[in-house]
C-alpha cells in the first residue's frame, strides 16, 4: 500500500505557502504553492532555500477580461 502525500506548512510569505512533503517513494522535498484564487502555480523543489526563494519571487498573473 502507498504512503499518502502529506503537507507540513513551514513558512508562508504573502499568498504562498512553503511546505515539506513526503512522496509515495518516501523521497522528502519541498513545495511552493501559491493559494491565490485562480492563480494554480506551484513548484517542487528538493532543498529549502530554494522553495523559499520560489514563493518571494513569485508573482501571479494578472488577467485582463
Amino acid at each position: 500500500m502507498p504512503k499518502p502525500f502529506v503537507f507540513r506548512l513551514l513558512e508562508r510569505t504573502g499568498p504562498v505557502s512553503v511546505g515539506n512533503v513526503w512522496g509515495e517513494s518516501g523521497v522528502t522535498g519541498y513545495i511552493a504553492v501559491c493559494n491565490a484564487p485562480s492563480c494554480g502555480w506551484s513548484a517542487e523543489y528538493s532543498g529549502y532555500a530554494a522553495a523559499c526563494i520560489a514563493a518571494r519571487n513569485h508573482r501571479c498573473r494578472v488577467r485582463t477580461n
